[in-house]
């Protein structure tokens, strides 16, 4: 049996054991998978969140169906099984790594359920929610030392929401940049925009680049503007949850106003990501889905009430920053710079 463990998740004994990332940094809660429909549930109900943990949450959520449909014959496993699929499917709209790792995982039913018993499907289907795990850790590590060269010893650079070790199964990509340009010698300081409604930022980001001993200052996502202003910026490291084929990104609500932002001051903005968020297949940004949340995730602020009960709201989970504000996409395989889509393309060549 595959074993896994990684700060925001482990597999072990055909169990997902998740850290309950609604709790933190004030409780650490975990949050136990044994079948399909809970992986489904820690995804939609953002107990674990981040594109590249969702991904692997729903490949250990099609190992766990599998598991759970194994004893079924061939043709009831792969109804079953496309069940399953669908309805990790409609978790979360946007970040487009759920889509990839199901995807990957459904395909190896499609290639090999013809000559292999359904429990020998099962061991394959452990076998590769592992290998994607494992991956991105060492995908988010090598995106670290990519986009470590680009920040300067001394600098100090803003992050919005949280693209950490939780966001993903370990190390980070927004802030495995700032991890690895730290590793290489670099003395790097943080600024964390809180991140309204959810506060990932304040609740996540921070508590681990404190846990790793890291200078980071917490701030209002309103403050942002008038930081940089006085020259406490040098670099803003975002995240993604999906890169259009020109480069559009769809971050955390709030990323499009700090890049504008970062613009105006003549800051660069960097996105990093893996290459499973970028989806050659949507053109542009206004072809990304934007999943709106519960409203009470505005009207709340982590479970206490903030304004009257029948207040209207908006409540938008992300937004997309266009290609003309961004200075480059960090990947595994490297710094892309503009033209987007001229460059992009050359990733999947």
């Amino acid at each position: 049996m595959g074993k896994l463990k990684g700060m925001s998740m482990e597999w072990i004994d055909n169990k997902l054991i998740l850290i309950d990332q609604r709790y933190l940094p004030l409780e650490e809660i975990f949050f136990e998978c044994t079948n399909y429909k809970q992986a489904a549930i820690s995804i939609k109900d953002m107990i674990v969140r981040g594109a590249p943990a969702i991904g692997a949450t729903a490949a250990f959520g099609m190992a766990l169906a599998s598991f759970e449909f194994d004893s079924e014959d061939k043709q009831n496993y792969i109804k079953k099984m496309q069940n399953a699929k669908i309805e990790l499917s409609k978790t979360r709209p946007t970040a487009v790594n759920l889509f990839w790792a199901l995807n990957r995982m459904y395909s190896l039913i499609e290639d090999k359920i013809e000559n292999l018993e359904t429990k020998e499907m099962s061991i394959l289907l452990e076998k590769e929610a592992v290998n994607i795990a494992k991956e991105d850790i060492e995908i988010n590590k090598a995106i670290g030392l990519n986009g470590g060269k680009l920040l300067n010893d001394g600098d100090t650079v803003l992050t919005h929401c949280n693209a950490g070790a939780l966001a993903t199964v370990d190390y980070g990509t927004a802030l495995g940049v700032i991890r690895g340009a730290i590793e290489s010698g670099k003395n790097i300081k943080v600024y964390a925009d809180e991140t309204r409604p959810y506060l990932q930022g304040a609740r996540l980001t921070v508590w681990e680049l404190m846990q790793d001993g890291i200078d980071t200052t917490l701030i209002s996502d309103n403050m942002a503007g008038w930081v940089m202003n006085q020259g406490k910026i040098d670099a803003v490291v975002v995240g993604a949850d999906r890169i259009a084929a020109n480069g559009d990104t769809a971050n955390k609500i709030g990323t499009y106003s700090v890049a504008v932002l970062a613009k105006r001051h003549g800051i660069p903005m960097y996105i990093a990501a893996p290459l499973s968020t970028i989806d050659m297949k949507t053109k542009t940004g206004e072809d990304i889905p934007i999943e709106e949340r519960n409203h009470d995730e505005v009207r709340l602020c982590h479970k206490i009430k903030m304004v009257m009960d029948n207040v209207k709201v908006f409540n938008p989970s992300f937004d997309v920053t266009p290609n003309d504000l961004i200075t480059a996409i960090i990947t595994e395989k490297g710094v892309i710079k503009p033209p987007f889509d001229e460059n992009l393309k050359k990733l999947f060549k």
